[in-house]
Parts: structure tokens; C-alpha cells; sequence
């Protein structure tokens, strides 16, 4: 079945083993730690920095606006980014981007419904891989990694060249035991994107999961991934069922 914040910060790990990856991710995948959701609230209820507050106020077109908000995203201000799309919103209306902008927010805090009902409205329009993507996400942070993984086919089908799709893909097709299928994808994500840490860990799960052992640490090692993704990574792929679970690191997702 995303680089949080990231992208992903820790390693987004959580795409690995929670969402994905990622997140999914998450993705473009994936969870931020309880302290950051608590700082990111802090960010909200306290009074905006007048700086700040100009700034926005100056924002003069819907593309710049949604600058604004895919840079909060990014450092991780899932919260905050929600407010922002709501005024955004009100101002120029529901677009297809700041409905992914949205859904993206929304998984990242926790509303998963929410989330997937927005995602799905990405189905019929120019972003439906996108749509697809954060709907395999949702479903593989809720263990459906069936689910996770036909929705992630379906995203790979509409944009074949997106590495952290085809990570999480990989990922989703690990979970569900199909190692084989697993390869492509993930081959493919370390080729298209190479420096990319969750891609780095998902192909380390693939080879020690394939008893590969040595060379999954020499990539971890070379690639310098922290210890914890290290030992996540151990853990995962001692792992002998499809639906087991393992014990995932507080991480931080990539930018969507």
C-alpha cells in the first residue's frame, strides 16, 4: 500500500506498520505521535501570530492559498491546515485539491470516516489515484490490508511512477502474504525514489521477510535508518502471519 513531519521527523514508519508503511503513510501514510496531534491542537487554540495572520490575509488567489495549506501539511499541521481549508473553501469553494488536502488532514487526525468519504469523492475526478491511495491507507490503518491492497492497485493502475504508492502497495501485498508480488513494486519505488526512507525500510522488510537477512542490514546500515526502524523492521518480518500485528515507533508521515 508518502512522505512528518516528514514525509515522515522519525522514519514514517507508521506507513510501514500501521498505515502502510506509510501511508500508506502516506503517503502518503499514516499517524503522527500523540504529542505532536497535542502540539499541532496547541497550534490551533493559541492566538495566530500577527506575522502570521497578515500573511494569510494577503493571500490573494486559491493557488497560493493551497500553497499555504500543502506547507502546513507538510511540517505536519494536520489541524491547523483543516482550519485553513475550511476559510479556503468558503471563500472559492470545494475543489478536487483541497478535497484531497482534506481527506489527507482528516486521516492524519484521526477521523477515518470522515477521511474516506472524501477520499471517495476524489474517484470521479482528474485525482483518483490520489483517491484510491488514501483509501487503501485508511484501510490499512484499520488492518484491512486485503482492502488496502486492491485499493492500492487500483491507484497504481492511474499512476504507475508514484514511489510511495507502489511502497505502500508493496507493503499491503507483504501483509497479505504474497511476497512474490510484493517485488515488483517495491523495486520499482527504489528505483523511482532511491532516498526515500520508507521506501528504504520497505524493501529491507521485503528481503529479510524473503531470508534475506544480511542484505536487508546492509541496506538499513548503509542508508543509516534510525535504530528503531531498524529493530521495527526486524520485527515485522519475523512475522509469520498475514494478520498479525507488530509494535510501530511513534513516527511522522511524509508530505502528501
Amino acid at each position: 500500500m508518502n512522505a512528518s513531519s516528514s514525509s515522515i521527523a522519525r522514519v514514517a514508519l507508521a506507513a510501514l506498520l500501521v498505515s502502510l508503511l506509510a501511508g500508506c503513510a502516506g503517503s502518503k501514510g499514516f499517524y503522527a505521535a500523540s504529542a505532536q496531534i497535542e502540539r499541532n491542537s496547541a497550534v490551533v487554540d493559541n492566538a495566530p501570530d500577527p506575522a502570521a495572520a497578515q500573511a494569510i490575509a494577503a493571500v490573494k488567489s486559491e493557488a497560493t492559498y493551497l500553497k499555504l495549506v500543502e506547507q502546513q501539511e507538510h511540517d505536519g499541521l494536520w489541524f491547523a491546515s483543516l482550519a485553513h481549508l475550511d476559510a479556503l473553501e468558503q471563500r472559492w469553494g470545494v475543489t478536487p485539491a483541497s478535497t484531497r488536502l482534506r481527506a489527507d488532514a482528516l486521516r492524519h487526525t484521526g477521523q477515518l470516516a470522515e477521511s474516506r468519504r472524501q477520499y471517495a469523492l476524489l474517484l470521479p475526478t482528474p485525482l483518483a489515484a490520489a483517491g484510491y491511495h488514501g483509501l487503501g491507507l485508511v484501510a490499512g490503518s484499520e488492518g484491512d490490508f486485503k482492502q488496502a491492497r486492491e485499493m492500492l492497485q487500483q491507484a497504481r493502475q492511474r499512476d504507475p511512477t508514484d514511489a510511495l504508492l507502489l511502497s505502500d502497495l508493496g507493503y499491503a501485498q507483504l501483509r497479505t502474504g504474497s511476497l512474490a508480488q510484493a517485488r515488483i513494486p517495491l523495486m520499482e519505488a527504489m528505483q523511482l525514489q532511491p532516498d526515500q526512507p520508507q521506501v528504504q525500510a520497505n524493501v529491507a522488510l521485503y528481503l529479510a521477510m524473503d531470508g534475506r537477512g544480511p542484505e536487508s542490514e546492509a541496506l538499513m546500515a548503509a542508508h543509516n535508518l534510525p535504530a528503531a526502524t531498524r529493530e521495527a523492521v526486524r520485527l515485522a518480518s519475523r512475522s509469520t502471519s498475514s494478520s498479525s500485528t507488530s509494535a510501530t515507533p511513534a513516527t511522522s508521515e511524509s508530505a502528501p
